[in-house]
């Protein structure tokens, strides 16, 4: 997502992007209808839904939903990315992040949590080590920071050796600071490539130039050293009023990684991890605006990239808006080179108050198909079919009615893990989502040990 910050090359695209929608062509048709009869549910397993309910497709349940707690349920605390090792999820948000148990998925337990205020807060987990990112301009390094003397802005480490005490360790200032991060292992070294939006001129944090990304190194027996090793400017002749990436999915089994570039989407060859090298660069002028992420199917021969329209704070999944804006879009990659076959949008109708647009998901882990979940604001959880490019279908879907307040609220990410989806609602707190399907229950054999959705492996 596009935060609340003040980038003003970024705020400048999304007012542009509200005319562009506006003045977009005719109503286009989405994906068929999901499969399933439509229900009402109120299950809620270990806490109350604070919705009151939800509507589901026939093949999914709400198993649990934890509602957010003091110190990280404030105004303006929302919930965003999430991570995940062994019995635990660890959940971003605005304030800082939760640990949870979900040794048993229907009843999560909070184990920790950490005060630590900044945008996003967007995090992973590698051995002991949790990493945040920072993209707001902070008074210092440390969580004490404040919103004043903005002079700092990055990444965070802490460890989490201790789950019920996780210590801070140490920060590494980035340029435009970290909107999201993506972290690419290499023995006792982590690789971190860092996005962010910018440059902003009159910014100490953010001046030009700026570049697609900055790589950040920790050496995971001593991540207090952590620094940027590199600057590589993979777009020499770019001319554009904002750089930078907003997501990159590395792939290091395949020595690739796709990047979201707000308006490119871009394939990489990642052998060198410190000097990634463009392989293709493609661009949709005619229907992506904010080009926000990527994910390689599992044998790495499709990259799904999304288009955040709005920068997630827009109602888009409406009749006013075409079905390829706000959307996915489906690339083969074929001889090595990416090729546009389809697009996917879901076809439920949002309400004028209800930001939707699609965003951050992960593969459901079925050998021989390519299925997906994902997060859509108020558009909820959908899950999805892209085994054929060209005619991607909704298999599944959960989501609650509109938020009772203006502003925004919704599903930021939902990913699947050992048997469960599970959702962050930047309001509602974690919810553990059940889909029973023939399509979908293989998944349910495989086991993972962790799971950082931009660093994938295969299943």
């Amino acid at each position: 997502m596009i935060s609340a910050k003040v980038r003003g090359a970024v705020l400048c695209a999304v007012f542009l992007l509200v005319s562009a929608c506006a003045g977009g062509p005719g109503t286009a048709t989405s994906s068929p209808p999901p499969a399933g009869t439509p229900r009402e549910t109120t299950t809620t397993g270990s806490g109350a839904s604070p919705s009151g309910g939800a509507m589901t497709s026939g093949n999914v349940k709400l198993v649990a939903n934890v509602p957010r707690t003091a110190p990280l349920d404030g105004e303006a605390d929302w919930n965003t990315d999430l991570a995940f090792q062994g019995d635990y999820a660890f959940v971003g948000n605005f304030g800082g992040f939760t640990i949870f148990d979900i040794s048993d998925p229907a009843k999560p337990k909070i184990v920790s949590q950490v005060s630590c205020p900044a945008q996003q807060n967007d995090v992973t987990v590698h051995g002991d080590l949790l990493i945040l990112s920072i993209d707001e301009p902070r008074s210092g390094e440390t969580c004490a920071s404040t919103g004043e003397q903005r002079r700092w802005e990055g990444l965070r480490i802490f460890d989490i050796s201790d789950k019920k005490s996780p210590k801070y360790v140490s920060a590494v200032r980035t340029d435009c600071g970290s909107h999201t991060h993506t972290m690419v292992p290499k023995g006792d070294t982590l690789y971190v490539y860092v996005s962010s939006p910018g440059p902003e001129p009159e910014s100490e944090t953010c001046p030009p130039p700026h570049q697609v990304i900055q790589v950040v190194e920790i050496p995971t027996k001593n991540p207090k050293s952590a620094k940027v090793v590199s600057k590589p400017d993979i777009f020499p002749k770019r001319q554009e009023s904002i750089g930078g990436c907003h997501d990159v999915t590395a792939y290091p089994e395949k020595d690739l990684a796709a990047a979201a570039c707000f308006g490119d989407g871009v394939l990489l060859d990642i052998s060198d991890p410190v000097k990634p090298k463009v392989l293709q660069q493609v661009r949709d002028e005619e229907n992506f605006q904010i080009w926000h992420s990527a994910t390689f199917n599992n044998d790495a021969t499709k990259v799904v990239f999304s288009d955040e329209l709005g920068g997630g704070g827009m109602a888009t999944c409406n009749r006013r808006t075409p079905a390829t804006k706000g959307a996915n879009a489906v690339y083969d990659i074929v001889d090595g080179k990416l090729q546009r076959r389809g697009y996917f949008k879901i076809s439920r109708e949002q309400g004028e108050n209800e930001n939707c647009v699609a965003h951050n998901g992960s593969l459901l882990p079925v050998p021989g198909k390519d299925i997906m979940v994902q997060a859509w604001y108020q558009g909820g959880v959908s899950i999805w079919d892209f085994t054929d490019s060209a005619a991607p279908k909704e298999i599944g879907y959960f989501e609650r009615g509109p938020f009772e307040r203006d502003g925004i609220a919704g599903s930021w990410s939902a990913y699947y893990y050992n048997g469960y989806i599970y959702s962050s609602d930047i309001q509602m707190g974690l919810d553990v989502i059940a889909i029973d399907d023939p399509l979908t229950d293989p998944a349910k054999k495989v086991k993972m040990d962790d799971f950082n959705v931009q660093t994938q492996k295969s299943y």
